[in-house]
């Protein structure tokens, strides 16, 4: 090098620094990806809950899953698995965001897991249920875990969209306004009830005590050659049932997964393999019977699988829709939050009254509507005064997506849309935990099955307003509007 270039080297050097350092970093591409986790249980597992006992898997309908995806803006990863079961309590929920964490670093408010609410799984709620469930328990927590790490090995680049469409024909309120001489004591042997879940048919029903959400959320994911791999759905339906007893089944969600395989254009068997989610919107007062008309049977199944094929159709229809809709430029964030809640635990009386309840049971003999509630207070007597309550919202570019641990009412979940800063919002309830029934101060004055003091429906009566108005607060946050 002669004399002339090392004299302007040093200028030259500069120049490439300082253009090296004007130049933007290239910015991340979102990622996602998809998988499953086979979560079947034992046949020695007992299908039981904290009311109905249903006694011990006999046979295996359809084997059940955890499905799971992960999403990744090169900031923040989030993760969602809608697992086929009932509902589980929060330990199992932390066991797995403990997992989580240790693998990969995994934040625990930014895993969302949530049950589907199907009834022919175990309910994994620790109710001296056995060495069995317990087990099915751990196992459950290890599977969860195993499934979201598998949807992150699976991450790629990808492309987002989402909608809604309808399906009106299926979801009813099944809380009804009854003539209320008609209306039965409640389990204590107390008048006063004006609402009947599941009543009877006929002249004495005046109308439903609270409104549907019709809504069917559809979240679509594909990779950025637009090959579709994975499809989440939302809607505000119960469990559909029919299934024999003793037979694990995941139900219509499960039957939901496989339909809209075939049915979403472009899905094939390569890599990566398309997983179908259906997760639970607010339906702790829907399902899909309608009482004001007269009452259709199904044989096994049937029931489950009209709704299943009704919704994947629904669903392939908005995802058409969404064709030339997907987004790439995508960016995450998440907003948790834990509210501490009373719990309804028996007064003394009530527990006179349960004692001497629980000594009429015979051996052998199925308990009565009054032994179970006698069981229960006992049960909750046992709980904390209070319980501490997840409550978490996920951002995914312009959509909200709420998790909220209780079967919630419809007029909760719409409430939240309505007054949501997104124009996109939906819930996805049982979701980090496990709370029982979430009526409405409303609705408890008005009472029936869902508003009477069980492990089932243990919070507060004012735990819905103050639930309903923190997720708000965390919709808010996640919009910019933090105050």
């Amino acid at each position: 090098m002669n004399t002339q270039m090392l004299r302007y080297l040093p200028t030259f050097l500069a120049l490439l620094l300082t253009s090296a350092t004007d130049t933007p970093a290239a910015k991340p591409l979102f990622k996602a990806g998809a998988a499953t986790a086979n979560i079947t249980p034992h046949l020695s597992v007992l299908l039981d809950g904290t009311i109905m006992k249903i006694g011990p898997a006999k046979n295996i309908h359809d084997e059940l899953h955890a499905r799971c995806l992960a999403f990744d803006d090169g900031e923040t990863r989030l993760a969602i698995a809608i697992v086929d079961n009932t509902m589980m309590e929060r330990a199992i929920h932390d066991e797995a965001k403990r997992l989580l964490k240790e693998a990969i670093g995994l934040p625990r408010e930014n895993i969302l897991i949530a049950a589907t609410h199907t009834h022919s799984t175990p309910r994994a709620v620790s109710i001296g249920q056995g060495a069995a469930n317990e087990e099915y328990h751990r196992f459950l927590a290890r599977r969860i875990a195993d499934g979201i790490r598998c949807a992150f090995n699976n991450a790629q680049p990808a492309e987002i969209g989402w909608e809604k469409g309808f399906a009106p024909q299926h979801v009813h309120n099944r809380r009804w306004f009854v003539d209320s001489k008609l209306v039965p004591p409640n389990p204590f042997g107390r008048k006063g009830d004006k609402v009947w879940m599941n009543p009877p048919r006929g002249d004495a029903l005046i109308r439903p005590a609270g409104p549907v959400d019709t809504a069917v959320y559809v979240v679509s994911l594909r990779t950025v050659e637009s090959k579709p791999f994975a499809l989440l759905a939302n809607y505000g339906l119960h469990y559909v049932g029919g299934i024999p007893g003793g037979t694990v089944s995941a139900d219509y969600y499960g039957m939901f997964a496989k339909k809209v395989f075939e049915y979403v254009k472009g899905v094939d068997f390569t890599y990566p393999r398309f997983v179908g989610l259906m997760s639970n919107g607010t339906s702790g007062d829907v399902n899909a019977v309608d009482f004001s008309k007269p009452r259709e049977r199904h044989p096994p199944y049937v029931h489950a699988r009209e709704v299943a094929d009704d919704l994947a159709h629904e669903a392939k229809k908005v995802y058409n829709e969404l064709e030339k809709r997907h987004q790439r430029d995508i960016t995450l964030d998440v907003a948790y939050r834990e509210v501490e809640f009373a719990v309804r635990k028996p007064d003394t009386a009530r527990l006179k009254w349960a004692r001497q309840t629980m000594a009429t049971v015979k051996p052998g003999k199925r308990l009565t509507r009054p032994q179970v509630y006698a069981q229960e207070a006992l049960g909750l007597a046992e709980y904390p005064d209070k319980v501490s309550v997840p409550l978490q919202a996920f951002r995914i570019g312009d959509l909200a997506i709420c998790a909220i641990p209780n079967e919630v009412f419809a007029e909760t979940g719409l409430a939240i849309k309505k007054a949501s800063p997104f124009k996109d919002t939906f819930t996805i309830e049982l979701a980090n935990g496990y709370y029982g029934y979430l009526p409405t101060p409303e609705q408890h004055e008005w009472g029936g099955y869902e508003t009477w003091p069980a492990r089932s429906s243990l919070l507060e009566v004012n735990a819905e307003k103050v639930i309903r108005k923190t997720v708000l607060e965390l919709l808010k946050e996640l919009k910019g509007e933090r105050k």
